[in-house]
């Protein structure tokens, strides 16, 4: 995967975004980790990168499985079904995957919640801005996954309690985590950050996200056999 010095709007992004992590720290909030956004193949050609964009995570914007979320005043609520990696030593940009891999201590399923309030084509505005994020909602993790071991597992997305997609091939829209992972590491050395034991990289995904519509009170991610995560809103 590139380089983000190769591209001026995603060092630019990138340092504005950080600084406002740093400034979110700095006032008393903490860090939970990492996410990666627009992976899949038509989000990278519609926003001419050529490698998934890196956001950050804060131990505020983290909700409890069940809980209720408020959607007043989001613009365009989305919820996305995702495979989170939860991290068990620092991993330093350049790691080969052998390194990748050894740090990733578990998997479980996460949700996360976005709000869509800026147009999708500016890349360093949606950095800027954390692209999009607002909520995750973390399902337990699975220590017997380590590594990232994905075989067997099947997810099932349901909105309103009623499944509506399932993946059964859980890289297909995101690419390989083992690789997003290395990726996020490489991304954040240049601009003196780096992924750490104890922090959470949630991987993009798994399916087309889903948009938020009036009527919607709850969405659901069943990572099968492993673990499920629900959330609920309120407008």
């Amino acid at each position: 995967m590139s380089d983000p010095s190769d591209d001026p709007r995603i060092v630019g992004g990138m340092r504005a975004q950080l600084a406002r992590r740093r400034a979110r720290l700095d006032g008393g909030d903490a860090a939970l980790g990492w996410k990666v956004g627009f992976g899949a193949p038509a989000a990278m050609a519609m926003l001419k990168i050529t490698a998934p964009i890196v956001g950050h995570l804060m131990r505020s914007g983290r909700v409890e499985s069940g809980a209720t979320v408020s959607l007043a005043g989001w613009v365009k609520p989305v919820a996305e079904p995702e495979i989170a990696l939860h991290i068990g030593a620092d991993l330093a940009a350049g790691a080969d995957r052998a390194a990748a891999k050894a740090a990733i201590a578990a998997i479980g399923p996460a949700i996360e919640l976005a709000d869509l309030d800026l147009p999708p084509e500016d890349v360093s505005a949606i950095l800027t801005g954390n692209i999009y994020q607002r909520h995750v909602v973390l399902g337990p993790p699975d220590p017997s996954r380590a590594g990232a071991r994905l075989d067997g597992l099947t997810g099932h997305i349901r909105r309103n309690d009623t499944e509506v997609a399932e993946a059964s091939d859980l890289q297909v829209n995101t690419g390989d985590v083992v690789d997003l992972l290395r990726h996020v590491a490489n991304m954040l050395a240049p601009f003196g950050e780096r992924v750490r034991a104890g922090e959470v990289v949630i991987c993009g995904s798994v399916v087309p996200p889903l948009f938020l519509e009036a009527g919607d009170e709850s969405a659901g991610f069943d990572l099968a056999p492993l673990g499920s995560v629900a959330v609920r809103f309120q407008r």
